[in-house]
C-alpha cells in the first residue's frame, strides 16, 4: 500500500467518526459503508460502559470526536509532510496498548500503518472493542489493510520492533524482554498546572476540563498544581463547581469516599468541596478524585525543577510562561504532532 492509500483510508474513517456525538448521531449518506457499520457502532458505544465501567458514553463520544477532528486531509498532510516515508521496507511492529481511556492507543496504531508497516496489536483488557471495530472499518475501505493489521491475545511473536505502554513496573519488564528489538517503552507520566493567581474564572473553569475529563485517568489529566505561596483557593473551587455532577457517577464517588477516608485517617490536611479533595504533596501522581498541590516562591525554580524531572511529566498547563506550556482546557485535545512522552513515533518508525 502507498502512503496515499493509507491516508485515504484514515480520512474515510475520520468522516465515519464525524457522524457520532453525544448530542446527536446523524448518518451522512456520503460516508462509505454506513449500511454495514453505522448502527453497529452506535450499539458498541452504548455497550462500552458494560465493557469498562469508566467508559461512559460521554467519555467515549468525546474520544471519538477528537479523532474525527484529527483525521482530515489537512491535518494528516501537515503531520506527515516533514518525514520521508517512501523508503521503508515494511516491518511488523508490536503494539502493547494501554486501556485507561477510550482509544488511547489509536495514535500508535495510526502511526504504524501510515508509515507502511504492519501492526501486531495486543489490546488492554480494559479497551478491547473500539479499536478492532475501527480496524474493520479501515479494511472495508481499503481491503489491503487486512494483511497489515493483526490482533492477538497470545504471546507476541514475529515482530521487528515494539511500542509498549504500561506502568513503571511493567516498563522494567518490557525493557528487559524487548532489549534486542528497536522499541519505544512508555512509563507512567502525569500532567500539572502552574498557576500564578492571575487566572480568570474562564481559565480555571477550563482547567477543570483538564482535571475531570476521563475522570482523571489519563496521563494528560492534570493531577498536580503549583501555586504561589499566598494562593487563595477560593476562586479555584468556585470554578470547579461546574463539574460537580461527577460525584453522581458511582465509580468516581466510591474513589472519592475511599481516598478522602484514607487521607483523613492519616491526618493529612485537606481542602475539600465534596467532590474533589486537594492535598499538599510533592508527588505528581494523585489518586482519582484528588489533586495534589505545592507552593512556590519563584517561577524560575519551578521551571528548573520541571526540566530536571521531565521524564515524569506529560503536559504543563497554564499562562505562567513556563516553556512548552499549553492552554487551559486543552490537555485532552492533542494534535497529531503531540507525541506521548515527546518521543517522535513517526521518526522512530521511519528508521526501523
Amino acid at each position: 500500500m502507498t502512503l496515499t492509500e493509507s491516508k485515504k483510508a484514515f480520512i474515510e474513517l475520520g468522516k465515519f467518526l464525524s457522524q457520532f456525538s453525544l448530542s446527536t448521531n446523524e448518518p451522512n449518506e456520503a460516508v462509505l459503508h454506513n449500511a454495514i457499520f453505522y448502527n453497529d457502532f452506535i450499539t458498541l458505544i452504548e455497550l462500552s460502559q458494560s465493557h469498562n465501567g469508566w467508559f461512559t458514553q460521554k467519555q467515549v463520544y468525546f474520544a471519538i470526536q477528537q479523532w474525527a477532528a484529527a483525521l482530515t486531509p489537512h491535518n494528516l498532510d501537515e503531520w506527515l509532510k516533514r518525514y520521508d516515508l517512501n523508503t521503508n521496507e515494511p516491518k511488523t511492529v508490536g503494539l502493547i496498548l494501554a486501556g485507561n481511556i477510550p482509544l488511547v492507543g489509536f495514535h500508535d496504531f495510526l502511526s504504524v500503518l501510515v508509515t507502511g508497516h504492519k501492526a501486531l496489536v495486543k489490546l488492554s483488557s480494559n479497551d478491547k472493542h473500539l479499536l478492532p471495530f475501527l480496524a474493520n472499518y479501515l479494511i472495508a475501505v481499503e481491503p489491503a489493510m487486512a494483511d497489515r493489521i493483526t490482533f492477538t491475545e497470545e504471546k507476541m511473536e514475529g515482530f521487528d520492533a515494539v511500542i509498549a505502554t504500561g506502568s513503571n513496573n511493567t516498563a522494567r519488564y518490557f525493557e528487559y524482554y524487548f532489549r534486542n528489538k528497536p522499541s519505544i517503552i512508555r512509563k507512567s507520566r502525569n500532567s500539572l498546572a502552574v498557576l500564578t493567581g492571575k487566572e480568570t474564572t474562564e481559565d480555571l473553569t477550563a482547567l477543570g476540563e483538564d482535571i475531570f475529563r476521563y475522570f482523571g485517568l489519563g496521563c494528560r489529566n492534570v493531577s498536580k498544581l503549583f501555586v504561589p505561596r499566598d494562593y487563595d483557593f477560593k476562586n479555584f473551587f468556585e470554578a470547579m463547581y461546574a463539574y460537580k455532577d461527577v460525584i453522581f457517577y458511582d465509580k468516581y464517588a466510591n474513589n472519592y469516599d475511599y481516598n478522602k477516608a484514607v487521607f483523613l485517617m492519616s491526618n493529612f490536611k485537606l481542602l475539600d468541596n465534596e467532590f474533589l479533595t486537594i492535598k499538599e504533596d510533592k508527588s505528581y501522581a494523585s489518586p482519582i478524585s484528588s489533586v495534589f498541590y505545592e507552593f512556590y516562591d519563584d517561577i524560575a525554580e519551578i521551571e528548573e525543577r520541571l526540566d530536571a524531572e521531565h521524564e515524569q511529566i506529560q503536559c504543563v498547563v497554564g499562562n505562567s510562561g513556563i516553556k512548552n506550556s499549553i492552554a487551559f482546557g486543552q490537555t485532552q485535545q492533542p494534535g497529531l504532532l503531540d507525541y506521548a512522552d515527546n518521543v517522535d513515533t513517526i521518526l522512530f518508525l521511519s528508521k526501523i
